[in-house]
């Protein structure tokens, strides 16, 4: 009853991509979800997030997102459109499943999870990065007595109200909550770099377009390096946020004290919280009893396919498993991709 020759763990957009193509295949498969409810990692965002792409360029294999070439979908109609594609195409996944660790066996993997043993001759990780955020270490952060989160952490600026607020970190994310926060609380924006914003007239179709010359010059054999515009997209809250005049930076604090934020050159600076808006690391922790993740926190691939095991593909952790991969529209590239290849690899 257990036994597939395709496990997919992970059902949100990575891991749903890759079922649209292996339900075209004469493959048994099953997709291991650790949500309640559809809609993957969405579920969890802020709820006021929208996307910085139009709906027609944040679209999954075979469904165009409602709203057309200049609409940027919210969160809600994000989680929506995800649990509808799931529906659509009728993919079987099976939630909520913890899944603890895999092993690699003589003809394929045991996977051990919260439903018990289930077992795969080829393997697909789609766990995205959204359940390991990374926040840097810096001196003193446990003697701070005051709030501190993750951007992973926030829902809305109301618990933030009349207090004072800083957000770290320098991209979109970063931008985004603090441009919602400093309506209603006084805010510092503390970032590495100086922020690089695209023009207006640019999102993240853009971006799109230059992973896919990226990606389309490599197959080539050639190289090509776009022109560096800017990291952070200027959606509608943001450019109010320049109305406003808050989209100013200063350079990182060396250490907590108990109130504090200290930079090194003695300044001080009294907050109430802390929002690290300082990205993810790969969810990888179920593929650690395999020994293929490195220091870094990532699995050495072949494109999706990883380069030291057979057997085991990963989807949608970032251009190193496929350029815009963790992409809404990207992540159906490297899909097809991953799907050719287990067909491949299993006849």
């Amino acid at each position: 009853m257990n036994q597939f020759d395709v496990v997919v763990i992970g059902g949100g957009q990575s891991g749903l991509a890759v079922g649209y193509y292996l339900r075209r295949t004469n493959l048994s498969f099953l997709i291991l979800d650790k949500e309640e409810r559809p809609g993957g990692s969405w579920q969890h965002h802020w709820e006021s997030l929208r996307l910085f792409s139009p709906a027609q360029w944040s679209s999954l294999p075979g469904i165009i997102m409602k709203g057309g070439a200049d609409y940027y979908p919210t969160r809600n109609e994000t989680i929506e459109y995800i649990e509808g594609y799931g529906q659509k195409y009728h993919l079987p996944v099976k939630r909520p499943i913890e899944v603890y660790h895999a092993t690699r066996e003589a003809d394929g993997y045991s996977i051990e999870t919260s439903d018990g043993a289930y077992h795969a001759k080829a393997l697909v990780s789609a766990t995205g990065s959204f359940n390991n955020p990374f926040i840097p270490e810096i001196p003193g952060r446990k003697d701070f007595r005051k709030v501190i989160i993750h951007s992973s952490q926030y829902l809305s600026s109301d618990q933030f109200r009349n207090m004072r607020v800083a957000i770290i970190g320098d991209g979109n994310s970063g931008a985004q909550i603090l441009a919602e926060v400093s309506l209603v609380a006084d805010t510092l924006w503390v970032t590495l770099k100086e922020p690089k914003f695209l023009p207006d007239n640019m999102d993240g179709r853009y971006l799109f377009d230059a992973a896919s010359q990226i990606y389309e010059a490599r197959l080539r054999g050639t190289s090509y390096q776009p022109p560096s515009l800017g990291d952070i997209v200027m959606v509608a809250s943001v450019k109010e946020a320049r109305h406003r005049g808050v989209l100013k930076s200063v350079p990182p604090f060396q250490k907590f004290s108990a109130d504090d934020l200290v930079w090194a050159d003695g300044h001080t600076e009294k907050v109430d919280a802390v929002i690290f808006c300082t990205g993810f690391k790969p969810s990888l922790k179920h593929l650690s009893s395999l020994n293929v993740v490195n220091k870094e926190g990532r699995v050495p691939t072949e494109e999706t396919k990883a380069a030291n095991i057979s057997g085991l593909w990963l989807v949608g952790y970032g251009n190193w498993t496929g350029y815009a991969s963790a992409t809404l529209i990207g992540v159906g590239r490297s899909a097809k991709r991953t799907v050719d290849e287990i067909v491949n690899y299993l006849t």
